[in-house]
């Protein structure tokens, strides 16, 4: 009897070492070149690290802000795929509700029908389906990309409330999408390996009763790798009102941002080309 409890409180904290939303990015350090994570000028008053779970793999990491509900950035590996493109559901984070240790993202509806959880204390810490519905003019706009993922169960991972910003509709459908499905197709061409991270500043406007930060601007960064070393790196940011995409250096990016956190950002290790 003795022995079957120890294993239970072995399990327990096996369980507890899993955890995907963690005090950093160790958990997951593969999504960012050289183990080097954004410094902390990018870090909201309420932050929570996210390691992207989804059966049973990693898929990226996402800082998240809790207070304005919307993700900071999302960083992760650029590998393209072709797939369908996952519709009908999206997914929440169990333990930004205080009340689960679930591992990995699950729908609104499981949570409260099979584990009991309420919706309030879901929505305290994070956007919900609610949040999105009868938006005119806005798009559930997403940071890690559906189309950047290597497979269909990445590719699903994406469609996480965590992961995802109040967008300008025409600017999503338009120069963003171009950027994202054509510029960066051109850009990493000789890349063995593009680790990218896409982010939105907070702005001044909510959506759903002040629940929800419409963010300023959207803007992404890559770092490409030759054979072992960067050889390339690039950055892209945009108005969150307007329909253009301004392409820049990451050292310019890093600049921009600099100017619109209020403080020094650094975003990849410095072997990152930075001109």
């Amino acid at each position: 009897m003795l022995g079957l409890l120890l294993l239970q409180v072995l399990a327990s904290c096996l369980w507890l070492g899993h955890s995907e939303v963690v005090k950093s990015f160790d958990s997951c350090p593969q999504f960012f070149y050289a183990r080097t994570f954004p410094n902390s000028a990018l870090n909201p008053k309420n932050p929570a690290w996210i390691c992207q779970r989804f059966r049973n793999s990693y898929h990226y990491a996402t800082l998240y802000d809790r207070d304005r509900r919307i993700p900071v950035y999302s960083a992760y590996k650029y590998q393209p795929a072709e797939g369908k493109r996952p519709r009908g559901w999206w997914f929440v984070e169990p333990q930004l509700t205080g009340k689960s240790n679930l591992k990995e993202m699950e729908t609104e509806s499981h949570l409260i029908e099979q584990y009991h959880i309420s919706s309030e204390d879901i929505k305290k810490s994070q956007a919900v389906l609610d949040d999105y519905k009868g938006l005119k003019g806005l798009d559930h706009g997403h940071l890690s990309p559906c189309g950047h993922m290597v497979n269909d169960v990445s590719k699903m991972a994406t469609f996480t409330l965590t992961n995802i910003v109040p967008q300008d509709s025409v600017l999503n459908k338009g120069q963003w999408g171009v950027y994202e499905h054509k510029t960066m197709i051109k850009k990493t061409k000789g890349c063995k390996t593009t680790y990218v991270i896409t982010g939105a500043v907070p702005g001044n406007t909510y959506i759903s009763e002040d629940r929800v930060n419409r963010p300023s601007h959207i803007w992404s960064a890559a770092c490409c790798l030759g054979d072992e070393e960067p050889k390339d790196a690039w950055g892209a940011i945009a108005e969150n009102d307007k329909n253009e995409v301004e392409e820049l250096s990451l050292e310019d990016l890093e600049k921009r941002l600099t100017e619109l956190y209020g403080g020094p950002v650094t975003l990849f290790n410095n072997a990152c080309p930075r001109e």
